[in-house]
């Protein structure tokens, strides 16, 4: 299937190729994948049931490692969007380019479109979705559907005076992509304290975290059971994002 988007794509008739699957079978579909993203072949991937949240299929249907494989791979669009506003976002993105193929990864769970999700942010890979008056002391960072948790948590954090901002980071690589000015200013170097939360590896998040950050998400495989036990199973709640946050602050005044 992969193949033949390339193929329809390197025949430049015009046509956009896009394919669909689980995203866990993207370990079926891997070579062809990393042919577009050699070739420059501008295919579009769209790969649903993106993490532990499709439930009873079980670890062998849950991708874990993938979202950071795919990170790694050169010339590759990683994209996980949160509700419509960054879905519609990503395939305007995905339909631009056509140098360089786009993965996008969807959830099996119903998700909002959240207040300050939007399509121009998500052209620019990560912004800030929910803000504070002043510096914050607390940025939580998260993808797809647990941008969502992070957004609760913000608002919980907030009524217990602890200002928290909330930063969807959607697209890792158009992130890099913009100013030094622009990154400084989503995450600025001010605030150490900080959370990140994915349902999959916490591979490569270091970077945005650093060395006083708290990662919430699972590295090991998952399990069958309903998405919201298996979210409650593996620590990634509301509750679990709070806590975390006060580790973090608690870490950089240590």
């Amino acid at each position: 299937m992969g193949a033949i988007c390339n193929g329809i794509g390197l025949h430049a008739s015009g046509l956009i190729p896009y394919c669909a699957t689980f995203f866990i079978f993207t370990d079926y579909m891997r070579s062809a994948m990393r042919m577009s993203a050699l070739s420059e072949t501008g295919t579009i991937y769209v790969m649903t049931h993106d993490s532990i949240g499709l439930g009873e299929d079980g670890p062998t249907h849950q991708p874990i490692e993938h979202l950071a494989s795919f990170r790694a791979m050169p010339n590759m669009l990683m994209m996980r969007p949160a509700g419509g506003n960054e879905t519609a976002g990503a395939y305007k993105v995905a339909v631009a380019e056509r140098k360089r193929p786009t993965t996008i990864a969807l959830s099996r769970q119903n998700m909002p479109s959240l207040p300050g999700t939007s399509q121009e942010g998500v052209a620019k890979g990560g912004y800030t979705i929910k803000d504070t008056e002043g510096t914050p002391d607390v940025i939580l960072l998260g993808t797809g559907s647990e941008l969502q948790l992070a957004y609760e948590a913000a608002e919980a954090l907030g009524k217990e005076g602890v200002k928290a901002r909330v930063v969807s980071m959607v697209c890792w690589e158009l992130f890099e992509e913009q100013s030094a000015e622009y990154r400084d200013s989503v995450l600025p170097k001010s605030v150490a304290a900080r959370v990140s939360v994915e349902a999959g590896s916490s591979f490569g998040w270091e970077r945005y975290i650093g060395w006083h950050g708290k990662h919430i998400g699972i590295d090991t495989f998952g399990a069958s059971a309903p998405a919201n036990i298996l979210y409650e199973k593996f620590g990634i709640t509301t509750k679990h994002i709070i806590a975390a946050a006060k580790d973090s602050l608690a870490s950089t005044k240590a």
